[in-house]
């Protein structure tokens, strides 16, 4: 038994839609953030370091060029019952805060390729004006799957302001609000394990954003990496992180709190040493999945607690 067994997953849903996997290929198209370049702040969001989840972060690559080469560890990688279709993931920083028309320029050259149907754009909640959403909605209109992935992290006002991130929920909330008014799919990103929050933060977290309106929701254990604002205080003096049973039973907990029409992206992941720091239990990419199956099967699935533990 896997996760799909007890989760709707975005993988599941694919399969289903496309008979076969769809892969995501990651670009970086050059964006920065305003919580870096000083509109904000300076330094971004203290445990941010993109190259810890990035491919292309850094590449000297067009757009065009990263989709060739992501295809080309797809094949490597001989991923099992795969089409020849792929995502466009904008991940690395804030792929939404640029001019309207370097944007559409961006976003046109990876929808290009034949092989892409979908097109998915990471940003933050206050870095997405209506006439990006606009934009959004006219590659719907020409038959692309969007999805606006907005890296919300936490609900708790006093801890995104801890974490450096420079807006508060409203600001979510608003976004959330305009864009699937407009028929876009929005997929939430929560961090489990930020300083000083406890499970009824997290579970806060996810049923203010349940109650906002969510069709996609990726979870993330807290983990430290090299270049970060936390890795100085972790190497000071230490950091409290989650354990692997922690994450685990906790993401499955949130699992089971989530109606099940709701789409996970992602239940946890993973970072590749020497850019990871901590905890050890996060250089390895299926330990954690691993134990959030053994759990959803030992406790129940996706809406085991909205259903009445029917799951």
């Amino acid at each position: 038994m896997g996760l799909d067994d007890y989760v709707n997953t975005f993988g599941a849903v694919c399969k289903q839609q496309y008979g076969g996997r769809i892969r995501k290929l990651t670009i970086d198209a050059k964006f920065t953030c305003p919580n870096r370049d000083g509109t904000l702040g300076k330094g971004g969001c203290t445990f941010c370091n993109v190259s810890s989840f990035s491919y292309e972060q850094g590449t000297e690559a067009s757009i065009s060029e990263q989709l060739s080469q992501g295809k080309q560890r797809s094949v490597l990688a001989n991923a099992p019952a795969s089409t020849s279709k792929y995502i466009a993931y904008f991940q690395a920083y804030t792929s939404t805060y640029d001019e309207y028309q370097v944007l559409k320029q961006k976003y046109d050259e990876a929808i290009k390729d034949a092989d892409i149907v979908g097109l998915h754009i990471g940003t933050r909640p206050d870095c997405v004006p209506d006439d990006i959403l606009d934009l959004l909605v006219s590659y719907q209109d020409k038959g692309i799957e969007v999805w606006l992935e907005l890296g919300l992290q936490t609900a708790n006002n006093g801890t995104l302001k801890k974490i450096n991130r420079g807006h508060d929920f409203d600001s979510y909330k608003d976004t959330v609000i305009r864009a699937r008014k407009r028929g876009i799919k929005v997929c939430a990103h929560l961090i489990l394990g930020l300083p000083d929050e406890t499970f009824e933060d997290y579970l806060s977290s996810l049923t203010q954003v349940i109650s906002t309106g969510v069709d996609g929701i990726k979870l993330h254990p807290l983990h430290i990496v090299e270049g970060s604002v936390m890795a100085k205080a972790w190497r000071h003096k230490g950091m409290p992180l989650l354990s692997l049973e922690d994450y685990a039973h906790y993401a499955s907990e949130l699992i089971r709190h989530t109606p099940k029409e709701i789409i996970f992206h992602r239940v946890t992941a993973y970072a590749k040493k020497p850019m990871l720091l901590a905890p050890e239990w996060c250089a390895f990419r299926w330990d954690g999945l691993v134990a959030i199956v053994k759990n959803l099967a030992e406790n129940g699935g996706q809406g085991h607690y909205v259903t009445g533990g029917t799951v």
